[in-house]
């Protein structure tokens, strides 16, 4: 397929019968649009696949046509003008005759074309204005891919949703009618591309962990997280808890993906360069800096000044899904701001973690772990592009960081590193084959006795796609959605339980305290402060695109501590009362940094657009002018 541009999987502009062309009665129950190019051998393919539903469904469809005419390509953009310069009532007999007059499009189809139309021996004048209608409508079918989110063409809407699946007969039927597996997996996705999904399935999970902590199931909910799973052959074994399973065994998980959230950030992402990393590399380092310090000044040393790392993470998950539910009212660059300090808060949790909340040192399983690291550098450097060498070393080298007691999770890390990020230099040539490999199958596509590509050709196409793809870029694509749908919610489940009782929170008050100050106070007045002494010294420069109001309130957001907070308070305090109060805390002062946040953000929102009015008022004048 043909990459185009992408943002929504809804379809931006609802169909017009009195506008868009039309295949069908109005009250048709299945309305199906695709978005093609006449010069696209795909769209010419799905082009018979349309045919054959019709024929199927006849009148409980109807279908609809608009251009995305490749990018770059003059034959498809004249072709799909000239389509939209015949008549309405010429433009399917044209639509055919374009997609179907040849194996691939070609001048002499657009010249035979343009005669059947009679185009040119129209007047002048009639053919000026039929010239400029065919290129306003493709213009208008362009901005409309755009921001129905065309990535490929052909790409269908099926009922406004965009349709992924295949188009063989029974999946593109079963999406067309509805099916209930179809349905199913259409809410999943529906969900998973709702930006603050994340946040929400955190949300509940923690809620129905302190619902199941303070009813009547409470002992027998803790007693399940301490039930030990684990391996046993004869003497040897290795056998964990639940909650260590969780904790060092899932997070590990999630910590491989930020880690190469992180690493494609910095390689090929918003932190590449050093003049855009600046400015968030300095407001994480305040971030975290400014909490800790507020909470050893308020807290005693003894016997809670090892908690000093709980105030210093940051959310990121419940933070960007605020911010993505306020929707226009933010400018996207502040949400890249928030990411990408968020992203560099993380590397600083991962860093306390390993360094001040590890166990007893053993040096001989550490430097097991370190030749581990040592050949999964080896197995990057050799060019191995398949995921199995790293996952297996990467199994290997958790065991080892464990048994040497730094904390588990940092093998994720360590092996998010050595994954290699950038994509083959030889992409060009691997599209190249497959396009040829393809090409040759489908000349054999009528034979007798033949039902599909030969195995010889499959191995080719599996070789090469593991080569278009990086392996972190795949990696990620597979365990990302496992991370925010699986792992955090089951972390937040194992970890969120307290137990709402007064007696929690007796001589623990200043405990509490330090905490919600970090997060409440810490957070946002560390990340300002350090952006502005970076924007002033002129180490960073800051967007024009949002204020320092918003920044501040991004700081704010930021002090949303939640999954990170509690992570580390289940290492800083062992004591089961200081840990359920250290839980309360951070649940408040989240709660308490949201409401500041989103607060600050939308008065914010609401002053710029007052602000903005007079200046539009004038651009208008001067405009009309």
């Amino acid at each position: 397929m043909n990459e185009v541009a992408a943002t929504s999987n809804r379809l931006d502009r609802p169909v017009d019968p009195a506008y868009d062309h039309v295949l069908g009665p109005d009250d048709a129950a299945i309305t199906l649009v695709e978005y093609g190019s006449y010069a696209c051998p795909h769209c010419r393919a799905a082009n018979e696949r349309v045919a054959q539903v019709r024929n199927e469904l006849g009148d409980r469809v109807r279908y609809v046509f608009r251009q995305r005419p490749l990018a770059g390509n003059d034959l498809a953009l004249r072709a799909a003008q000239l389509a939209e310069s015949a008549d309405r009532e010429q433009f399917w007999q044209t639509h055919v005759e374009l997609m179907t007059r040849s194996v691939a499009l070609t001048e002499d189809d657009l010249c035979a074309v343009r005669d059947t139309l009679g185009l040119d021996r129209l007047p002048p004048e009639q053919a000026e204005v039929a010239g400029h209608r065919g290129i306003e409508r493709v213009l208008v079918d362009v901005d409309s891919a755009a921001a129905s989110g065309v990535r490929v063409v052909p790409t269908f809407f099926i009922n406004g949703r965009r349709y992924d699946g295949p188009w063989d007969e029974s999946s593109f039927t079963d999406a067309m009618l509805g099916s209930l597996g179809h349905r199913v997996r259409s809410a999943a996705l529906d969900f998973a591309s709702w930006a603050p999904s994340t946040g929400v399935l955190l949300l509940l999970a923690s809620v129905l962990a302190v619902l199941l902590t303070n009813l009547a199931t409470g002992e027998a909910f803790r007693h399940f997280w301490e039930t030990d799973v684990g391996l046993v052959l004869g003497d040897a074994g290795f056998r964990m808890s639940l909650h260590h399973w969780v904790n060092d065994g899932l997070l590990s998980v999630f910590f491989l993906v930020v880690g190469l959230e992180i690493k494609r950030e910095f390689t090929v992402g918003h932190l590449a360069s050093r003049r855009s990393a600046a400015l968030p590399i300095a407001a994480a380092i305040g971030g975290m800096t400014i909490p800790a310090l507020l909470y050893l000044a308020v807290v005693p040393a003894v016997p809670w000044g090892q908690g000093w790392g709980v105030p210093m993470a940051t959310d990121t998950a419940f933070a960007i899904a605020l911010i993505a539910m306020l929707g226009s009212r933010v400018p996207v660059e502040l949400r890249i701001f928030l990411t990408a300090a968020a992203i560099v808060d993380d590397i600083g949790a991962i860093v306390v973690v390993a360094l001040f909340y590890s166990s007893k040192i053993d040096w001989g399983w550490l430097g097991a772990a370190s030749a581990c690291f040592v050949l999964l550098v080896g197995v990057n450097r050799s060019g191995v592009y398949r995921a199995l060498p790293y996952a297996a070393l990467g199994v290997v080298l958790w065991f080892c960081v464990y048994k040497g007691g730094l904390h588990a999770t940092l093998a994720g890390v360590l092996l998010a590193l050595v994954i290699p990020t950038r994509p083959p230099a030889n992409l060009r040539s691997l599209m190249t084959q497959a396009d040829q490999l393809i090409a040759e199958e489908a000349l054999h596509g009528d034979e007798q006795l033949r039902h599909g590509p030969s195995l010889p050709t499959l191995r080719q196409l599996d070789a090469i796609h593991d080569r278009l793809e990086s392996p972190a870029d795949r990696t990620l694509r597979h365990l990302e959605p496992w991370s925010s749908y699986f792992v955090l919610p089951v972390f937040a489940l194992a970890n969120a339980g307290v137990v709402l009782s007064l007696g929690q929170l007796q001589g623990h008050d200043t405990l509490m305290m330090g905490v919600m100050l970090g997060l409440v106070v810490g957070k946002p007045l560390g990340l300002f402060l350090a952006s502005w002494l970076a924007v002033r010294t002129g180490m960073a420069v800051k967007p024009e695109a949002y204020s320092w109001t918003q920044l501040l309130a991004a700081g704010a957001l930021a002090g949303i501590g939640f999954t990170m907070s509690l992570f580390i308070a289940g290492q800083a305090f062992p004591v089961e009362a200081d840990f359920a109060a250290a839980k309360i805390a951070v649940f408040a002062a989240s709660t308490l940094s949201a409401l500041i946040g989103v607060a600050l953000l939308l008065w914010a929102s609401r002053t710029g657009a007052r602000a903005r009015e007079p200046v539009q008022e004038v651009d208008d004048r001067h405009c009309s002018a």
